[in-house]
């Protein structure tokens, strides 16, 4: 078994990919109890790694458009 790297170390289309795949595996319905838990609380810290990248790249959004608006109103 391929050991996966830890989610705070994925970027966010990898994190969302991988999400993205166990929950199709966890919607297949075909998991035994123990493996579909261990499978969902990944995806649980996949979902808040990728909601944590999100939020870093909306505050990085507003601060440069704060800095544009500065910008243009200085000149």
């Amino acid at each position: 078994m391929v050991k996966k790297k830890p989610p705070e170390e994925l970027s966010y289309e990898e994190a969302f990919q991988e999400l993205e795949a166990l929950v199709a595996r966890l919607e297949s319905g075909e998991l035994p109890l123990e493996e579909a838990l261990g499978l969902f609380e990944r995806g649980q810290a996949l979902a808040a790694r990728c909601n944590q990248l999100l939020e870093e790249a909306e505050l990085k959004l507003k601060q440069l458009t704060i800095e544009t608006d500065e910008g243009e109103h200085a000149a």
